[in-house]
């Protein structure tokens, strides 16, 4: 257990359909009847929250707690790794799928204090993604490139409906439009997959698009990646494999391949890459791992 006395509340002012700073407050009060100090962090934009953070782990707190979902945690990362600040979460997202690979309560703030109170911890794995460009970005959960970035893609341009609805209404389109994907697939073993594909997903953790087990086995815990690789198939055949990734049993299907490795690359021409459901930036990319880069406070049952 490590001594958790003071905390940084970093607060996404959009996440919870805007309910995040009145969840940070109502976290706050809870800290202080527990004698935590926890100094809030409000930031007006992504740029700002990544300074607030910086800063707010130079300043040495024990634990920077995001209010919010896997996009606001995405942008936590590059504060806390390598840092003696462990990280904690108020789930406040749609998806909050590093949550459920935590074991964070989603349901009630004074539960999920209580767990970052309490100070139990464990190392976890640390996702990396070169881009073309040269730009280097941290991953908590999953990186998808293909159909599920297509999606990702339209959903961003889309500004109706509001939250999973509008995601669902995504998936609806780009499955009317679904087509082969060219794409290569290169493996720290030298194992190539070259052919048309639905999906490339690589997994620190299981889940992404809110509790779907794209990679059902992932643990951020063991050194590896998971990679579920979907090769082009009919539209009736993805339909009848959609409730199966919620319950993780599409891999065993004959058109989906799965692989371990610490690092692959990922090419393609014009499809775009997302991590922790946020852009990345154009395929091609090179995905890696920094293994126990990351101390996570987490319930007792969890800790390592």
């Amino acid at each position: 257990m490590t001594p958790v006395r003071r905390v940084a509340l970093l607060a996404n002012p959009a996440a919870g359909h805007g309910h995040a700073p009145r969840l940070a407050a109502a976290a706050r009060d809870r800290f202080a009847e527990l004698g935590i100090e926890a100094q809030d962090l409000l930031p007006g934009s992504a740029a700002q929250a990544r300074a607030l953070a910086e800063q707010a782990v130079a300043d040495g707190v024990d634990a920077l707690v995001v209010v919010g979902g896997d996009g606001m945690l995405h942008l936590a990362l590059a504060a806390v790794v390598g840092s003696s600040t462990h990280l904690g979460a108020i789930p406040a997202g749609t998806g909050n799928d590093q949550a459920r690979a935590h074991g964070w309560p989603r349901k009630s703030v004074a539960e999920a204090v209580e767990v970052i109170a309490a100070g139990h911890t464990r190392r976890i794995d640390v996702g990396t993604i070169e881009t073309a460009d040269g730009n280097r970005t941290l991953f908590g959960s999953v990186l998808a490139a293909g159909f599920d970035s297509l999606v990702s893609d339209r959903t961003n341009r889309m500004t109706w409906p509001h939250g999973r609805a509008r995601y669902n209404l995504a998936i609806l389109a780009e499955f009317v439009n679904l087509r082969p994907l060219p794409m290569r697939v290169t493996f720290d073993d030298g194992t190539v997959v070259d052919d048309d594909l639905l999906l490339v997903a690589v997994g620190n953790t299981s889940t992404y698009g809110g509790g779907m087990r794209i990679c059902p086995d992932a643990d951020p815990t063991d050194g590896l990646l998971d990679v579920t690789i979907g090769r082009a198939a009919s539209r009736r055949k993805v339909l009848r494999q959609l409730p199966a990734v919620y319950r993780g049993t599409h891999v065993r299907r004959p058109e989906v391949q799965t692989f371990r490795t610490r690092s692959l690359a990922i090419e393609a021409e014009g499809i775009n890459a997302y991590a922790d459901g946020e852009y990345i930036g154009p395929l091609p990319t090179r995905v890696g791992l920094m293994p126990g880069a990351l101390t996570v406070l987490v319930p007792a049952t969890g800790s390592r």
